[in-house]
């Protein structure tokens, strides 16, 4: 009997404010669609990590006609400084950090700089003696490449010794911008959406105030009278939330796999999977963010 009549206030309560509840939905909607959004970002983020990272190679870029610096003081590379840059990567010393490497001339550096840059107007201008030579080195531990640009970094005819990892930092590193960005939109939305709530349970209170008297008056307890508010707040988060699953999920179904994953075939993708893991955490987000908010409004407004 008691839980029918909780029940019975709990409707007539989001009946009565009707327009507020859509708010509150929606305020909750798009404030853990970004929470979900960046959690996502994180979980792609350390995919591509362990996918790139793996692959990352240490670039010794011998020198050209072109170059400067005191490696380069010659002018380009000979075949007695290049053969000593292939013994050294195959000496004892360097050789245990070394998975495999391989040699790029300048015919091969041509033809992969045009098919890169097809279309380009720079493809045009550019030879492939102003091209580096280049040693492509895998190593079994992608960390130790100081290592690699230590030993090398000073030996004649080498421009330069590049860790290909620094690259995709500066990509994880705006990526990580981005999610940051979410993280902190997400944030503000929330704290509207926990303030909507409050809002929301103390003037459905103000508005069955006279019934609340009543209740009182007849000996109901505060929790009693307390409840009805706070599973209304409840209510309306729990039902923006789990909107916000459904636009994650879709989110990754249609534009993370249905798009980017069939135009960027070359790296790994977050999927379902993931998607469904953060479905979870978004109710139970939005659902404690309300029982607290609520809860809070409610318990303030009957000791006035």
């Amino acid at each position: 009997m008691r839980f029918s009549l909780i029940w019975s206030e709990v409707a007539n309560g989001l009946r009565r404010n009707f327009s507020m509840v859509v708010s509150v939905i929606l305020v909750t909607f798009i404030s853990l669609t970004f929470v979900g959004t960046a959690i996502l970002l994180q979980m792609q983020i350390g995919q591509m990590k362990n996918y790139w990272y793996d692959k990352a190679q240490v670039a010794v870029y011998l020198c050209t006609d072109v170059s400067a610096g005191e490696n380069c003081l010659d002018g380009a590379a000979s075949a007695t400084e290049v053969e000593a840059v292939k013994s050294a990567l195959s000496g004892a010393t360097l050789a245990p950090f070394i998975d495999k490497f391989y040699f790029e001339d300048h015919e091969a550096a041509f033809k992969n700089f045009q098919e890169q840059f097809k279309g380009n107007p720079v493809a045009e201008y550019v030879t492939a003696d102003q091209l580096n030579e280049t040693f492509w080195v895998n190593l079994k531990d992608p960390s130790q490449s100081a290592v690699l640009v230590e030993a090398l970094s000073a030996q004649k005819g080498v421009e330069s010794v590049t860790d290909q990892r620094s690259y995709l930092d500066q990509i994880f590193s705006i990526l990580n911008s981005a999610s940051y960005t979410a993280i902190g939109v997400a944030g503000l939305m929330l704290i509207a959406a926990v303030l909507l709530i409050a809002t929301t349970i103390r003037l459905s209170a103000f508005s069955r105030r006279r019934e609340l008297g009543i209740m009182r008056l007849v000996g109901a307890s505060n929790r009693f009278i307390q409840t009805p508010f706070i599973l209304e707040g409840v209510f309306a988060a729990l039902v923006g939330s789990v909107l916000a699953g459904g636009a994650i999920v879709g989110i990754v179904h249609f534009f993370v796999q249905g798009y980017l994953a069939v135009n960027i075939p070359l790296t790994s993708f977050v999927g379902i999977s993931e998607a469904l893991i953060v479905v979870p955490v978004l109710v139970v987000v939005g659902s404690l963010l309300a029982a607290i908010s609520a809860n809070f409004a409610i318990t303030r407004y009957l000791k006035i």
